[in-house]
């Protein structure tokens, strides 16, 4: 593609005034100014579904969500937030993130109809036919995608329904199954063909490759991941995924009075408050690493004091002992400490001499899951999510499935039928003011403890007006302030009510890269090197006081959105 040209100054934030940017700066604006959209694997329209909701109006809300992610209804139970932590919100000075995942949920939760929304195709029938192994969250959305770009998407799923880990693995009380099959069902109905009960192996899949134009595996990480120590084998010993199956299946085992879990990710918190629920009185989940290390957002682990889980952290298992008849008795642990490594994340050593044992009657392994390697020979094969990745959370999986669909139409078209534009209009205000700002963050209502057994969602959602005062809390950050030097009469009013240091500043020159984005600025020492204004889109947080005191109307306002549209 030829490089698109600046249409006006370089001391502009974005190469456009209005209409459509495929500058770079304009993606780098999108890049920085939207960090919490930059974070989301699935690049979801945060900004947009959170002004939506601010505006009262859930149904466009669930279709910004439901175009990006595919599945917002479970996404705002289940999505593990990268997006929050990149919150604008959240930086030092400014408060807390937005929640984002509680306002998501509310755009489900508050439609007045909840029919299957069913997008429309984007292109027109293509001919090609795809097989998809696996019905989980990344086969699904990548089905989704092929069949709304006309190809014939065909998906073989091992058991008797789709859904993945989102039906067999998450617990019920944390996800109910009617909005899985809910958000599944509006995948079907645009066309997909399911199959279900058919589990494949390496020929299988090579016979598919005669039939269909791409093979897509999708069959995420089911094999377990067990310690490297001894007494896996004791029948008191599981595996906490198999365990989770074994429950959303319907069984209800008998586990005793005292359960240790192993792990500091999802499936070891879900293990351990599914075990308080079946009735196990001491439950405590040990990590060998920890709590900041753990794989779960911080906002999980205060369901443990509530629902009377206890845990100990840098702590490993060294064996599992039985007792004389052969059955467990404790797990034997060794105390950790966390050295320094390479690619950053910390190691647990362990210290010796500093062995102990925890009586249990039953040991539960959050201990992850590996990536089974028996297709790696079948050429030709797309692989998409876990398979690929190894175990990750929804949001990674729907990310890469969506990531995957496009390679895969780009070898079915033999082009690329796609182009990411930048979207600039002019705007007239965000609709927010400074008092919003200052809003705190709502937290998430739920039921008692004393009501939560295993079926029983714990979290009950929003309520219509919280769910708009917080998404009014969001800065809006794909809206643009930005000021006219030639109309600037340097009165310094704006300067006199900036909420946050360095967000106008005065400078003698803007520094620019090779592809004209300004990523610096030199900051003016007097009057004699005064030369301009200069609003810092990345410090700004859209308060709009500067546009208020502003006597001759120099500063503008745009509304800038990023678009994947069809060439």
């Amino acid at each position: 593609m030829k490089k698109s040209e600046l249409q006006q100054g370089p001391e502009y934030a974005l190469s456009i005034e209005a209409g459509e940017g495929r500058h770079a700066k304009d993606f780098d604006w999108m890049s920085i100014n939207v960090p919490c959209r930059s974070a989301c694997p699935a690049g979801t329209d945060i900004p947009g579904y959170l002004e939506a909701i601010y505006q009262g109006q859930p149904e466009t809300a669930y279709r910004i969500n439901l175009r990006d992610n595919i599945f917002p209804a479970v996404l705002g139970r289940t999505c593990t937030r990268p997006c929050e932590p990149a919150c604008r919100h959240g930086r030092e000075g400014l408060g807390d993130p937005v929640a984002i995942c509680f306002a998501k949920r509310s755009s489900d939760d508050f439609r007045e109809r909840k029919e299957p929304v069913l997008l429309e195709k984007i292109f027109p029938p293509s001919g090609k036919k795809v097989a998809i192994i696996g019905g989980g969250a990344s086969g699904l959305s990548l089905a989704r995608e092929c069949c709304l770009w006309g190809h014939d998407v065909t998906i073989y799923e091992k058991h008797s329904e789709a859904g993945g880990l989102m039906i067999q693995g998450i617990p019920e009380f944390r996800l109910p199954r009617d909005m899985v099959r809910r958000e599944v069902k509006q995948v079907l109905a645009l066309g997909v063909t399911l199959h279900c009960n058919h589990e494949m192996n390496a020929e299988k899949i090579t016979a598919l490759q005669s039939d269909f134009d791409a093979v897509v595996l999708a069959a995420g990480t089911h094999e377990p991941q067990w310690p490297n120590c001894p007494g896996t084998d004791l029948a008191e010993v599981h595996h906490g995924l198999e365990f989770l199956k074994a429950i959303n299946a319907g069984e209800r085992p008998e586990l005793g009075n005292k359960v240790v879990v192993i792990g500091g990710g999802f499936t070891a918190v879900d293990c351990a408050r599914m075990a308080r629920r079946l009735g196990a009185e001491d439950v405590c989940m040990a990590y060998r690493r920890s709590q900041n290390e753990m794989y779960i957002g911080h906002h999980e682990f205060h369901q443990f004091a509530t629902e009377g889980v206890r845990s100990e952290f840098l702590i490993a298992p060294q064996a599992f002992l039985a007792n004389e008849q052969g059955k467990l008795r404790a797990v034997k642990f060794i105390k950790t400490e966390l050295k320094p490594a390479e690619n950053g994340r910390k190691i647990p050593v362990e210290i010796p001499g500093s062995a102990f044992e925890v009586e249990a009657d039953t040991v539960l392994l959050g201990t992850g899951q590996k990536t089974a390697n028996w297709w790696q020979d079948i050429d030709g094969l797309f692989v998409a999510g876990d398979a690929q990745n190894g175990p990750g959370s929804l949001i990674d999986a729907i990310g890469h499935g969506k990531e995957i669909a496009r390679q895969v139409d780009l070898a079915l078209m033999g082009k690329n039928r796609f182009e990411e534009v930048v979207v600039v209009e002019n705007a007239l205000s965000t609709g927010r003011s400074t008092d919003m700002d200052k809003l705190p963050r709502l937290e998430m209502p739920e039921i008692s403890a004393s009501a939560r057994g295993v079926t029983d969602e714990v979290e009950s959602g929003l309520s219509p007006e919280d769910a708009k005062t917080e998404a009014s809390r969001c800065y809006l950050c794909h809206y643009k302030f930005e000021i006219d030097n030639e109309l600037c009469i340097y009165c310094d009013r704006c300067l006199q009510v900036t909420p946050v240091d360095g967000c106008i500043v005065k400078v003698s020159d803007l520094i620019y890269d090779d592809a004209d984005r300004i990523n610096g600025y030199i900051a003016s020492t007097s009057t004699k090197n005064y030369n301009r204004l200069h609003l810092d889109q990345n410090a700004c947080i859209r308060c709009g006081a500067c546009v208020e005191v502003c006597p001759v109307e120099c500063i503008s306002l745009q509304k800038v959105t990023q678009e994947t549209r069809p060439l």
